[in-house]
């Protein structure tokens, strides 16, 4: 690995993040907050440096990076997000939180988990607003949006975009690796922008319909509501909401494709959005009959309840339209398995992803259909097209780690805690990045301040490894992952 090409990579990152950190400024100007602007114009300085720093020590003349290699390239992407989310975490230090928990929420943010250790949101716009922007920036990926706007990756984005690609196909829409990246951002931004201006239509505020656009898009789920969307008692703004976070749990490189084409029929040809779409439907069906019978709710408000958490869940944004602690165990246990059902590969949520539980149980029945026949040769399609069995082999090893890091996480919080639920809906919100979780202190109403310190610092790891979808964090720790060099 070359000292050089990281630190040059880096320091390019580092420099434009920091524009990033001063766009809060303008939120407190225009709130005459005055005081709020120091801490984005430190948290905008300190990258600003660093970027300029790591520029000089790399003494390269390399702008380009045409060359790098895939372990550079998981490099510059773990770094990158590491570095954004001590950069996110360091507004808070400047409003009396400490540096545990401001680590927490800027992590949280940037991973789009929407986990918050704040107790209350008793602070200035401009804080409230960098909530939800930093989960916009982690939303499509900060690697992507460079690939996307900075020249220098032109050759070395293709390996950068692939390390940080969320799903275990490298599917792209256009020749050029710009292209695609640059088409994924206008969809997402042209998508936020829509979901804003109905918010704001149908009767939310506009400070809160910018952030809570943000953060629906990005499925991350933090909102300036206290109560989260239940605050706003409006069921037009939760169907608004619903419909987002759907689309925000789809491919963006699918939908990309559906609006260059002018052809919706390109989603029902998605094996993986048809699967999507049929298991949100299930559960959300599941779960409105569970919420009509048990609780009582009238059909209504049991569908909107039902698709609401369904897909925050399933999507990982988090964000709650009702108190479920408050729904008997039935239904809670119906709402716990759907943390598990992922979004699409390529889109803002997090988890496993659907493209990868199609592909597990494909090679569950090929496995199954060769111990009857033997001698059979049988290949898994995806869309028609083949999946060689390299990709097979490493979605099968990311499933497997995904639940043992799940299971050592919950073994270890449930130890601190002393809380079993605590400890094992708390990891499965962590490593999926979805966000609140279940018991009272950490329920949809709660936060995770209460958490012991250890408790914290695993849940912010599992938010990164979480987030860069495993396999960076574990090539790591690889011994020929370290072997640097200065050229």
């Amino acid at each position: 690995m070359r000292i050089n090409y990281l630190a040059n990579a880096i320091g390019l990152i580092l420099r434009y993040v920091s524009i990033a950190a001063f766009v809060p400024i303008i939120f407190a100007l225009y709130y005459r907050d005055f005081r709020s602007i120091l801490p984005f114009i430190v948290a905008g300085v300190i990258p600003l440096l660093l970027g300029y720093i790591l520029r000089k020590i790399s003494k390269s003349s390399v702008d380009k990076l045409n060359d790098i290699k895939k372990s550079e390239a998981l490099m510059v992407v773990s770094l990158s997000w590491i570095s954004f989310g001590i950069i996110g975490a360091i507004p808070y230090l400047f409003y009396g939180i400490s540096p545990l928990d401001s680590l927490f929420e800027g992590v949280s943010g940037i991973t789009t988990t929407g986990a918050t250790i704040l107790s209350h949101l008793d602070y200035p716009k401009a804080l409230i607003f960098w909530r939800s922007f930093s989960q916009w920036l982690g939303g499509m990926g900060v690697i992507v949006l460079f690939v996307a706007i900075l020249p220098q990756f032109a050759v070395a984005g293709r390996q950068m975009f692939y390390a940080e690609a969320p799903g275990p196909t490298e599917d792209k829409i256009t020749p050029r690796i710009k292209n695609t990246a640059s088409a994924l951002w206008i969809v997402y931004a042209g998508l936020t922008a829509v979901c804003f201006l109905l918010l704001h239509i149908f009767g939310m505020p506009g400070f809160d319909s910018i952030c809570n656009a943000l953060s629906t898009l990005s499925a991350g789920g933090f909102c300036p509501h206290p109560k989260s969307i239940e605050g706003y008692n409006s069921q037009i703004i939760n169907w608004i909401i619903i419909c987002f976070m759907f689309l925000s749990g789809c491919s963006f490189v699918l939908q990309s494709r559906v609006l260059t084409k002018r052809k919706p029929s390109l989603f029902f040809k998605s094996e993986e959005f048809m699967c999507y779409a049929g298991l949100v439907l299930f559960f959300s069906v599941g779960l409105t009959l569970l919420l009509y019978f048990n609780q009582k709710y009238s059909i209504f408000e049991s569908l909107t309840a039902a698709f609401y958490q369904v897909l925050s869940f399933a999507t990982s944004t988090g964000s709650t339209s009702k108190d479920y602690l408050s729904w008997n165990f039935i239904p809670k246990l119906f709402l716990f398995i759907t943390m598990f059902l992922s979004s699409c590969s390529g889109s803002a949520g997090g988890g496993v992803k659907i493209s990868r539980w199609i592909l597990i149980c494909k090679y569950v029945k090929n496995e199954l259909y060769k111990i009857l026949h033997p001698n059979a040769v049988i290949s898994i399609k995806n869309d028609n097209t083949t999946v060689s069995p390299d990709v097979i082999k490493q979605t099968i090893f990311f499933v497997f780690c995904f639940f043992a890091i799940l299971m050592a996480s919950a073994v270890v919080i449930t130890s601190i805690e002393k809380d079993i639920v605590v400890g094992i809906t708390s990891a499965t919100s962590s490593i999926g990045c979805i966000g609140p979780a279940f018991g009272a202190k950490i329920g949809p109403m709660g936060n995770y301040s209460g958490l012991q310190p250890l408790s914290k610092m695993l849940y912010i790891l599992n938010m990164f490894v979480g987030r860069l979808e495993i396999i960076p964090f574990l090539v790591m720790f690889h011994y020929e992952f370290w072997k640097f060099k200065q050229q």
